[in-house]
């Protein structure tokens, strides 16, 4: 489950975040929530000059990134595509380098508490963004970088309707157009030979577009009436596909090495303090997801105990997977999605701005690393659909691996509560209703996914199925999940683990499947970042603990959670330690875990 990440969302590391995208702007008629610093509407003389100046920065950045501008809904950047040449990825650099000095030189005592903030967040953002770029060097070595944060993914122009269909259909055509200057750049960027699973998710991955560009990503235009623009595409088509087959043909050219992969421990020290805030030493960083994991368990073994006494572990755990949607899973969404935010009604967990709701569908061919993903169209949109998108099993694996993918009810609840109600969805309702537009566009990774994670539990927390032990199993298997991906990052990027003992872990600790502990331990390698589901969901919960019991000291039960949730979905998605120094009003931004 994700968003877009990196640029899109770390900003979200993901995502971007990461991750994906944005929410729809609220109606004209609803109020703004959450209780986030908030302008002094006479504005200072400085404040005008930060807001002048991000205005500024934003047009620079939309012409660096024109396919996150079109994400945002800047729809004159459509058909562009990044600069991936060297000298365009020196003018990322610089761009970020430049604004980082910028916005440091300014003393936030001249401005107001927003715009002081707002700055924290912008330097924060941009430091986490020049790592990745530069110090991790992901554009000369990782495909992810492109496939799912670098601007290849055409679905903007399919799936979201922001326009009639023949004027998408040309502003695909344009895209397909710029296609193989890019699918050039990376493949001159590149060096071989990559680690194992970088070549087998860059041949997927760019393979994939290679045949979503003259397969669905044809059919979903086949009825323009329109023959000379038909011909157009068909030229263009076949040219895209030819390049990002040879793209694909490239990184698969030599076989691929078992390491190369890490980070090293020095570089992911970096990639958590840089990126979220977070600077703690890496033993101390892995203790306190081993305790998660060894709590999960405890808790796993409890659940069980009710829902298939006298069996094992792996038996309960099968005897849940085995619940299958009977529909299949995109159905059992679709049905599973009006009864999660009724819930979230009825209990008064969090508010619920606007009336926008997400389409449930199958995820497109060349997008499938996740099991699951939501795409919600950003800030500069109006009256988009968001669409939560399920992934169907590989058709290479086995049956009894296909069959064994497809997630039990309760389990494809949990990711339903992740990525719609109250996950990944409702956060973005949060965020683009913020008073901050830099905080509308850049929600961070483990602010997007902790919190989505952290809702997992929540909602079971606050009684959700009446404490049915099936549903506790389900939200526990996805928390083990994520257990695993935490001490995985580490273990992959800073101590030496292999992509087998990854797999081996997420098997035998975490007791997933065949199917998805091979898919995790792949997406380790190239996700380092994907600790932050984990890392996330424990600085939000530890917050609100100590929130409630400084606001709310004799608070029992689910008392004071709605004002805190919409405090902190206030902030739009900086890194948690600047929102826990906000709404503590600490002196410091610090991550604090439980003790």
């Amino acid at each position: 489950m994700a968003l877009k990440r990196l640029l899109l969302a770390a900003s979200t590391a993901a995502i971007i975040a990461t991750g994906c995208t944005q929410a729809t702007p609220p109606d004209a008629s609803s109020e703004p929530t959450g209780t986030a610093p908030v302008s002094d509407p006479a504005s200072t003389s400085s404040a005008v000059v930060w807001d002048e100046y991000l205005a500024s920065f934003l047009d620079d950045y939309f012409a660096l990134n024109p396919t996150f501008a079109v994400v945002q809904g800047k729809h004159e950047f459509d058909g562009q595509l990044p600069d991936w040449s060297e000298a365009g990825i020196a003018a990322q650099i610089a761009l970020r380098k430049s604004a980082i000095a910028d916005a440091s030189a300014i003393d936030p005592a001249s401005l107001d508490e927003a715009d002081a903030f707002e700055r924290q967040y912008f330097i924060n953002t941009l430091q986490g963004e020049l790592f990745w770029f530069e110090e991790a060097d992901f554009p000369h070595s990782n495909p992810d970088f492109y496939i799912y944060t670098g601007g290849l993914d055409p679905d903007v122009y399919i799936s979201r309707p922001y326009a009639d269909k023949e004027t998408r259909f040309r502003a695909f055509i344009d895209y397909l157009n710029n296609v193989p200057a890019v699918a050039d750049q990376i493949k001159a960027n590149f060096s071989l030979p990559m680690p194992e699973s970088y070549v087998k998710y860059g041949t997927a991955g760019f393979g994939g577009f290679a045949e979503y560009y003259q397969g669905d990503g044809k059919a979903a235009f086949a009825d323009v009436d329109n023959p000379e623009l038909q011909a157009e595409f068909e030229t263009a088509a076949a040219k895209a596909s030819a390049a990002m087959q040879s793209l694909a043909d490239y990184v698969a050219s030599e076989p691929g090495t078992p390491d190369g992969f890490a980070l090293g421990a020095e570089k992911f020290s970096d990639m958590v303090r840089l990126t979220e805030g977070v600077d703690i030493p890496l033993d101390e960083l892995e203790a306190i997801g081993r305790a998660d994991l060894k709590a999960n368990q405890a808790a796993l073994a409890d659940a069980c105990a009710q829902f298939a006494p006298g069996q094992s572990i792996v038996d309960c755990m099968a005897k849940m997977a085995a619940n299958k949607p009977e529909n299949g899973p995109v159905q059992e969404a679709r049905d599973s999605l009006p009864a999660l935010k009724q819930f979230i009604l009825d209990k008064g967990l969090v508010t619920i701005p606007g009336t926008e709701e997400a389409l449930v569908e199958e995820s497109p061919p060349y997008n499938r690393q996740n099991s699951a993903y939501i795409s919600i169209p950003g800030p500069y949109e109006t009256g988009m659909p968001s669409v939560y998108y399920i992934s169907p099993p590989d058709p290479a694996w086995d049956e009894a691996t296909r069959v064994a993918y497809i997630p039990g009810k309760m389990d494809l609840l949990g990711t339903s509560v992740h990525e719609v109600w109250p996950g990944h969805f409702l956060n973005f309702l949060h965020a683009v209703r913020s008073d901050s537009k830099f905080g509308q566009m850049f929600v961070g990774y483990a602010f997007a996914e902790g919190w989505a994670h952290y809702t997992e539990e929540m909602m079971v927390d606050a009684g959700l199925n009446d404490g049915d032990p099936e549903t506790r199993i389900g939200q526990l298997t996805n928390a083990l999940l994520r257990d695993c991906r935490y001490l995985s990052a580490i273990g992959l990027h800073a101590q030496g683990m292999s992509v087998q003992e990854s797999y081996d872990m997420f098997r035998n600790e975490c007791y997933q499947d065949a199917g998805n502990a091979t898919q995790q331990a792949a997406r380790g390698t190239y996700d380092p970042a994907y600790l932050n589901y984990t890392m996330g969901k424990l600085m939000i919960r530890k917050l609100r603990n100590d929130w409630v019991a400084a606001n709310y000291p004799d608070a029992t039960g689910t008392e004071g959670w709605k004002e805190f949730h919409d405090e902190f979905l206030s902030y739009g998605g900086p890194n948690i330690p600047q929102v826990r120094q906000a709404m503590m009003g600490e002196d410091k931004a610090n991550a604090v875990f439980e003790e």
